[in-house]
């Protein structure tokens, strides 16, 4: 039907831990799933991410579409900007990664054309969670099925979002939006490209965590869940999707059609 990537954190993989506010020490147990929105033409589509186990730090980037209209592929620079995140976290000093930084090491060694959206997220010491954010990739928090905070879009009009590149007029990591949040045992922290929260609402969100946690929290389980849900949203063109309501005036109508990508992460206790 279409093509899907899930990619696992396994718990005793989790290496580095953290102290929590209660003394205890805590981790992330993540997972994702991406789903393409041209799964036969461009399997790889314009999204990629990445998930660092050891170093609790994980992230998304969207490369932007309408690169394709230039001849350029709009996921290359996604693509490679990601993969630099990775090698950017493990040259930094253990116990000295800062997300701010890996997405500046990863911006100055990205050469591709095309640009992109980015949220890395990082599980820091005593329970607190740091992002850093450029554009309308972001991140949800819940606690005990609620939402504790939602991540700001940066956007400097209707659909044009922040976005990182070489090419004039794109931005850079000095525009990024950085934030803290102290999380607890239990949370779920759900990050994901535009393509999820363009096309899901926060309550509906809401509505797949309390049904699929009521027994125990499964973050591959949820991440397909909804990148699933997502993803038949964005085709459905009687939807009256996030995107749809924010586009008034604009003649949109229905889901938006994009590449989609999640990650669920799980904050445990690492005993």
């Amino acid at each position: 039907m279409f093509a899907f990537n899930i990619t696992t954190m396994l718990r005793n993989h989790c290496g580095t831990t953290f102290q929590g506010g209660s003394q205890s020490k805590l981790k992330m147990v993540a997972a994702s799933c991406y789903i393409p929105k041209d799964n036969i033409e461009r399997p790889l589509g314009d999204d990629a991410h990445f998930i660092c186990s050891e170093e609790q730090i994980i992230g998304v980037a969207d490369g932007v579409g309408s690169w394709h209209k230039k001849g350029v592929d709009g996921g290359e620079y996604a693509r490679e900007f990601m993969k630099n995140s990775e090698i950017a976290v493990k040259y930094q000093a253990e116990g000295a990664i800062c997300p701010k930084e890996v997405l500046k090491q990863a911006y100055l060694n990205t050469k591709a054309k095309g640009s992109s959206t980015a949220c890395i997220l990082m599980l820091k010491e005593q329970g607190i969670l740091k992002a850093v954010i450029v554009g309308d990739s972001g991140f949800l928090v819940f606690r005990e099925n609620s939402v504790l905070i939602r991540s700001p879009v940066q956007q400097k009009s209707f659909n044009c979002p922040y976005q990182l590149g070489n090419s004039s007029g794109c931005d850079h990591p000095e525009s990024a939006m950085e934030m803290e949040i102290g999380v607890s045992p239990g949370d779920v922290v759900v990050v994901g490209t535009d393509g999820l929260f363009d096309n899901l609402y926060e309550n509906e969100i809401v509505a797949v965590l309390k049904e699929k946690t009521k027994e125990s929290v499964q973050p591959e389980e949820l991440a397909w869940t909804l990148t699933e849900m997502a993803y038949y949203i964005s085709v459905d063109h009687g939807s009256f999707s996030p995107f749809a309501r924010e586009a008034a005036g604009h003649h949109h109508v229905g889901g938006k059609t994009d590449d989609i990508t999640v990650i669920v992460a799980h904050i445990v206790s690492s005993s």
